[in-house]
């Protein structure tokens, strides 16, 4: 068994609809009914159709009180990171300890620039989000005295106060695919946040291992870095699908990646209502349960 330590968790991943904006929050709701650990929403600011999802997160976390929100995953060039600092700590505070900040370097590099976020090759993108990385902690970090600074070939800050410091320490999880992001994800980040459906076989392992060998090599605990995978969709019907067959399925096709990759939190498709109920109902204690066994 691959086990890098860390509790399980099992959450869903909802498309943040602008034609259907209720149903985005009452299928976060039911999440929380269902007895799930987590709710988590893309962020594609160039897309006329979905929310922004600063203000969707705020508002679901308004609207329950005990699931971790989080975003799946914060686009950077769209966000600049001293501002989104402030953003988290706050949402963190208000919520009291519920969101994690899932992050990437952005993708859709036309779209980004079209809405005004500027033009980066994608070598300037991951250096921005080492950047990046290091001006949230900084400015998350109300035990330093003096001013916050900083001085990076993509972001500066010139001066300015730390804080506000976010209720808990926010995890940071990459969206990586790709070895330098991979790397990155090993020295810097909290967890990795990859989407299954655009993975190939071997990947899993392939990226576990790199992270893995950046974390020794920049002095961390492997374990420091929790794996968690996205997971589109799931199906009764369908065998085209990541999860299929029945819940009792659900949860072999779930253990498995929990054994052989370390995998302990799972964000999965969840804009049907009844794989809500099912998730909450049968997987999530039949996959707990597993999990403790082989543990």
């Amino acid at each position: 068994m691959t086990d890098y330590g860390h509790d399980l968790v099992l959450g869903t991943f909802v498309t943040p609809s602008a034609q259907e904006p209720d149903r985005a929050v009452g299928l976060a709701e039911l999440t929380e009914t269902a007895g799930l650990d987590a709710v988590a929403f893309q962020d594609h600011p160039y897309n006329a159709g979905l929310l922004d999802v600063w203000t969707l997160l705020s508002w679901v976390a308004a609207r329950t009180n005990r699931i971790t929100v989080s975003s799946n995953v914060i686009n950077l060039p769209l966000r600049p990171p001293a501002v989104l600092a402030k953003a988290a700590a706050s949402l963190d505070l208000l919520s009291g300890g519920r969101f994690e900040l899932g992050i990437g370097a952005g993708g859709l590099a036309d779209a980004i620039h079209g809405i005004g976020g500027g033009r980066r090759t994608a070598g300037q993108r991951i250096e921005a989000l080492a950047e990046a990385i290091d001006v949230l902690r900084g400015l998350w970090d109300t035990n330093t005295r003096g001013m916050f600074r900083f001085d990076g070939q993509h972001y500066q800050v010139p001066g300015t106060k730390h804080g506000p410091a976010p209720h808990h320490d926010i995890s940071i999880w990459l969206g990586a695919y790709k070895p330098k992001m991979l790397a990155l994800t090993g020295a810097k980040a909290d967890g990795w946040l990859p989407t299954l459906d655009y993975l190939k076989p071997g990947d899993l392992a392939e990226g576990n291992a790199r992270i893995d060998e950046a974390a020794a090599k920049a002095g961390r605990d492997p374990r420091e870095v929790r794996r968690l995978l996205n997971i589109m969709s799931a199906s009764y019907d369908r065998t085209d699908t990541p999860l299929h067959g029945t819940p009792a399925d659900w949860v072999e096709q779930l253990l498995e990646l929990v054994l052989d990759h370390g995998v302990s939190a799972f964000f999965i498709g969840g804009d049907d209502p009844a794989v809500i109920q099912a998730l909450g109902a049968e997987v999530a204690p039949a996959l707990r349960a597993a999990v403790a066994t082989e543990r």
